[in-house]
């Protein structure tokens, strides 16, 4: 047997349909990865992988279950679809698992115009260290960096297919190039750090390693000499750093697992106001040499483009067919797997529309409050939407920033938070999740 992963898939299916499965699907993940990451100008650590891992989920009636492996040989192929059929026998019906019907599948699809591999060669550990090593003397150059705590370069692709006793098969490979380096200003007590990266499904892309040093240097200089805000009621402007957090918040509350469980904050919500009117939240999974891209999802079903909010308004939920049939609905096309696991609804690539101001306009007009550059923590509660999380930053007042703040938590309600977000012009187009700074008015600053 050809030991490719659309081979494998066929014979998962092979074996579970032997062992007496009603149904099944098999998946198939074959990839290698290499990363390097140096420290004062040596090689701290390499690290290469490859291997291929194996899942499969049989049903028997309503009853469903999953095993997987990393080991492809045939007797193991046997052993999974046993232990599986065994194991679904002894598992609680679920009237709502199943496979998708063959009219609901995809049936075509163009893999080239979503250029989600890099056909360019990849590269080799010497030049990952290369763009390690700049990436580090780039940071160490910027005075007051003390030292570099991490710099690092990588490379992965992988390949995924998927097969089902309905008749669906598909599969595509993927490809992945990063660099990042996270800078230390500072000493003693005093010290902060900061950090840059960024990661691109092709090599051409990728910002250079000197660009991405020095930005973290220059981050974690401006950091120095920080302290903690006075408490009160504050604008506060979330840096397109951190802003797809918010949204983030927005999605989860929105997806269908959450709904249907009825532990949602928006699960009352269809139909009705969440963002100012100019706003949409827009789901594109074709867009290419993007990481959220994919012709059809874990399920075989095709993606597809779709507001999630028009025009502040929420149209629907993010669906898989499980989540969709305890709501009576049709699946969206967003369900997502691993090798080991069931599907589960979630989102592909989302762009928040864009403002017509700079953030440095909407600093000016917050006149005083608090810039937000990163984050940490995280209390939200999903049945309310309340909302709290440590943050730093900046301190702003009349409308230029004065001096850097840390340790200060934010908090308020998602609900009133998202309709009154005035969005920046700011988001950067390559990002899977496209979403520019954003200003909310009137939070809760717990600082000094």
């Amino acid at each position: 047997m050809t030991q490719t992963p659309e081979s494998l898939c066929q014979a998962l299916i092979d074996a579970a349909r032997k062992a007496g499965a009603d149904a099944a699907d098999a998946m198939a993940a074959e990839g290698s990865s290499l990363s390097i990451e140096v420290r004062q100008g040596a090689l701290e650590h390499a690290e290469r992988s490859e291997g291929i891992d194996l899942g499969l989920r049989v049903f028997i009636g309503q009853r469903q279950a999953t095993v997987s492996a990393s080991d492809t040989r045939a007797e193991t192929i046997e052993a999974m679809a046993e232990r599986a059929v065994a194991m679904a026998k002894e598992a609680p019906e679920d009237p709502y698992a199943g496979l998708a019907d063959a009219e609901q599948l995809a049936t075509d699809w163009d893999l080239d115009a979503l250029e989600l591999f890099d056909p360019a060669e990849e590269p080799a550990p010497a030049m990952l260290q290369a763009d390690a090593l700049a990436a580090e003397a780039a940071g160490l150059a910027i005075e007051g960096v003390t030292q570099v705590q991490s710099a690092a370069a990588g490379y992965g692709s992988h390949a995924v297919h998927l097969a089902a006793t309905n008749g669906f098969s598909g599969g595509y490979k993927r490809s992945s190039r990063s660099i990042s380096c996270t800078a230390i200003a500072g000493t003693g007590t005093g010290m902060e750090r900061d950090y840059d990266g960024d990661s691109r499904t092709f090599q051409s892309d990728l910002r250079s390693a000197a660009d991405i040093g020095q930005q973290a240097g220059e981050r974690a200089i401006a950091r120095l000499n920080a302290r903690r805000p006075k408490t009160g009621s504050y604008p506060v402007l979330f840096d397109e750093r951190v802003s797809s957090s918010l949204i983030g918040h927005l999605l989860a509350a929105v997806n269908g697992g959450s709904i249907a469980r009825g532990s949602s904050w928006l699960k009352d919500a269809m139909g009705e106001q969440i963002l100012p009117d100019t706003l949409s939240v827009l789901e594109d999974p074709y867009r290419p040499r993007m990481a959220g891209s994919r012709p059809f999802d874990g399920e075989g079903l095709p993606t597809q483009r779709r507001a999630i909010i028009k025009d502040g308004i929420l149209t629907g939920w993010t669906l898989d067919l499980a989540s969709a049939r305890k709501l009576g609905l049709s699946s969206t096309g967003n369900a997502a797997r691993g090798i080991g696991s069931v599907p589960s609804p979630s989102q592909w690539n989302i762009a928040l529309t864009q403002g017509h101001q700079s953030r440095e306009q909407l600093l000016t007009d917050m006149g005083t409050g608090l810039l937000v550059t990163s984050m940490i923590g995280s209390t939200i509660n999903p049945n309310t939407g309340d909302y709290s999380r440590g943050a730093a930053g900046f301190w702003v007042e009349n409308g230029e920033i004065a001096y850097p703040v840390n340790e200060c938590t934010i908090a308020g309600n998602l609900r009133d938070m998202l309709r009154s977000i005035v969005p920046a012009n700011d988001a950067r187009s390559h990002l899977s999740r496209v979403v520019p700074s954003l200003l909310v008015e009137g939070m809760t600053l717990a600082g000094n």
